[in-house]
């Protein structure tokens, strides 16, 4: 099976696809929609990864907390 990318857009409840396409007439194909992610900018991007890579470094060290511990101070706080 060959895998294709294709671009598209929803226009008047109908997908367009961006390109013309060379394939034969009567191709059924399948359309997975793509998640578009977060609306992080470059900067909250870079902040999120450090972060991340910090609590990844904690972790590895050893410094952690059961799970148990931190779910129960999130109901406290409601």
């Amino acid at each position: 099976m060959n895998l294709h990318l294709l671009k598209g857009r929803v226009t008047d409840g109908r997908l367009v696809i961006d390109a013309p396409v060379q394939l034969p007439e009567g191709t059924q194909v399948d359309v997975a929609i793509v998640d578009p992610g977060d609306n992080l900018d470059a900067v909250e991007r870079a902040h999120l990864d450090n972060m991340l890579a910090q609590s990844w470094a904690q972790a590895r060290a050893g410094q952690t907390r059961p799970a148990n511990e931190l779910l129960d101070r999130l109901r406290r706080k409601r």
